[in-house]
């Protein structure tokens, strides 16, 4: 029988090395796509995975299931790794491109796992969200970006910005709790 991620963690919490490796086999590339998204760099992307499962070593018991899922606790721990390095690195945000409709495998990528049924369903959500929503989540979630640089990047009001995130976000926790009501399998 196939340990659930949540036993896993309590496995780590007690110092098993073995449950790391298996939660590292789950969701390595998640992550690894999670920061490259944010780094636009192979070595740094790396580093952010390597990083965020040691960070998962010393912080698993930090996890409250009564919060939310695992696998959205583990990319925002990977994403704010991504930020950090990305911060670190002195490069300028707002000379990234946008993510377009025609880049819907980098919103594939960062919800692929070989244990999401829930993927189909928020690739879907996502993209049923008007653009601008799109638009600002991605530059939040894998740029980084405040509220407030978001709004100087595409010349938005600040109360603009923040209503289309929490509009689109609200849209996507949606999708995800009807998903996961109805599916047994859902993560914990």
């Amino acid at each position: 029988m196939t340990p659930t991620d949540l036993q896993l963690l309590q496995r780590i919490d007690a110092a098993d090395e073995a449950a790391l490796l298996e939660l590292h086999a789950r969701y390595a590339s998640l992550v690894y796509s999670v920061a490259y998204r944010v780094l636009d760099d192979r070595m740094a992307a790396e580093e952010v995975t390597q990083d965020t499962f040691l960070r998962l070593w010393d912080k698993a018991h930090t996890y409250d299931s009564a919060k939310g899922a695992f696998v959205p606790w583990l990319l925002t721990i990977a994403r704010r790794l991504a930020i950090d390095a990305f911060r670190k690195q002195r490069r300028d945000p707002m000379r990234q491109t946008v993510l377009t409709d025609g880049d819907r495998e980098q919103w594939e990528r960062a919800f692929a796992s070989e244990h999401s049924d829930l993927r189909p369903t928020l690739l879907a959500v996502l993209y049923e969200l008007p653009e601008d929503q799109r638009q600002v989540i991605e530059l939040a979630y894998f740029y980084g970006m405040s509220h407030s640089q978001i709004a100087e990047y595409l010349q938005t009001p600040l109360g603009t910005v923040k209503s289309r995130i929490r509009s689109g976000m609200e849209r996507l926790r949606e999708a995800w709790l009807t998903e996961t009501a109805g599916n047994p399998k859902a993560e914990n």
